[in-house]
């Protein structure tokens, strides 16, 4: 399942910096994903890739958008203008193959206009519900799909919402639609996705054992205003993994040019740029806030603000616990903590000890949800191999 990242700052960074450079990069994660538990695919987003970016105004309001069907890791391009182009709003994303075949087409971002959207996840029951989804949407948003993943579709969804509260999606305003709705717009957005999954015949979902559970990690933007979803249509599941870091500085620890210790440095109280990731791009635990499942973040002048999304799913006891099972099923790790953590104390004994108390956690967590015992020993071996030190180890959970 695929990967994403989001950079909304107040000066203009160069895309290697997010991109390539990184310990733990987007591109690192195309090869290397660490909150994932495929045995299917390895820790491998190899379908494809896009980086989109918005450039001098004077252009256009349009973003800039890059993809290929080349894995990442190995696009020359991408190296090249990596290394020479700077944006003050970024969207990386790396593909594996959930619906959809491997073309350009189906490579994230999506845009219209000045608007850019990206997901990760899947929307549930979906080939019972594409017919449907399609024909609530207005024909200039049907017609615009051009490849074959839901998660287009979702953006036209939600194209079609925000026409419907008022807004034209084509009309690219000088200082964006506004954070208020963009939010509103995504939460319908949402909230169709889920009736529609409702309206499956209860026989067709019995019959054909059909799982309408959606994970819904979407992130859309203007161009000034961001906002970014963790979302499982479930009271009972943890969603994909999601975090965010915001500070005054991404640099690295030291002048030296090969340095790729990155850190997000905050001198002062205030924020000048915020980083959302599907995982961290270091792993400073401090410097990465998880965000809570079910969820929306937005993002305006580089302040974050995180709501709750209060539908039927919505759980108001702060002690009620989610499984993990359900995203490990599709490849997944979330990024809630186990609710015993007595295996790790902070700040007792060697890195070696705290990587040791960690593999007892995860043993402790893999056993106790609904996987099999040989995704289990599979997930303990690997984390064994793993070059992760303490710090990395804790940042996975």
């Amino acid at each position: 399942m695929c990967r994403f990242l989001v950079y909304k700052g107040s000066d203009e960074i160069l895309l290697s910096k997010l991109i390539l450079d990184p310990t733990h990069s987007i591109l690192k994660q195309s090869f290397d994903s660490r909150l994932r538990l495929d045995t299917r695919r390895g820790q491998n987003n190899a379908d494809g890739f896009g980086i989109g970016f918005y450039t001098d105004p004077k252009l256009g309001a349009a973003p800039c958008l890059f993809t290929s069907t080349i894995p990442a890791w190995n696009c020359t391009n991408l190296q090249r203008i990596a290394s020479k182009t700077a944006s003050r709003l970024i969207f990386g994303h790396v593909r594996a193959t959930t619906e959809g075949s491997l073309s350009e087409d189906n490579c994230h971002p999506f845009t219209h206009a000045s608007l850019m959207w990206m997901h990760n996840g899947g929307l549930g029951g979906w080939k019972h519900i594409k017919r449907k989804l399609g024909d609530r949407l207005a024909d200039k948003w049907y017609l615009q799909v051009k490849g074959g993943t839901d998660s287009e579709w979702a953006f036209s969804l939600f194209l079609d919402t925000l026409e419907r509260m008022g807004h034209d999606p084509s009309s690219s305003p000088e200082t964006g639609f506004g954070p208020t709705v963009l939010r509103k717009a995504v939460e319908q957005t949402i909230a169709q996705i889920n009736e529609l999954t409702d309206s499956i015949p209860q026989a067709i979902l019995q019959n054909e054992d059909v799982d309408t559970r959606s994970l819904l990690n979407f992130a859309v933007t203007d161009g000034h205003s961001v906002i970014c979803t963790r979302y499982i249509s479930s009271s009972t599941d943890e969603a994909a993994s999601l975090y965010y870091s915001s500070g005054t500085q991404w640099v690295t620890r030291t002048s030296d040019p090969t340095d790729r210790e990155y850190q997000m440095d905050r001198k002062d109280k205030g924020s000048d740029l915020v980083l959302v990731a599907s995982e961290p791009l270091t792993f400073e635990r401090e410097n990465w806030v998880n965000v809570p499942t079910n969820s929306i973040l937005t993002i305006h002048r580089e302040t974050v603000m995180s709501h709750p999304i209060l539908d039927k799913y919505y759980e108001r006891d702060p002690y009620h616990v989610r499984s993990s099972a359900f995203v490990q099923a599709k490849g997944l790790v979330s990024n809630e903590k186990a609710p015993s953590r007595a295996s790790i104390s902070p700040g007792s004994g060697t890195a070696a000890s705290s990587f040791e108390g960690c593999k007892r956690l995860a043993a402790q967590t893999l056993c106790s949800r609904s996987i099999s015992p040989d995704l289990t020993r599979r997930s303990l071996s690997s984390l064994s191999q793993s070059p992760l030190s303490a710090n990395e180890a804790n940042v996975s959970r």
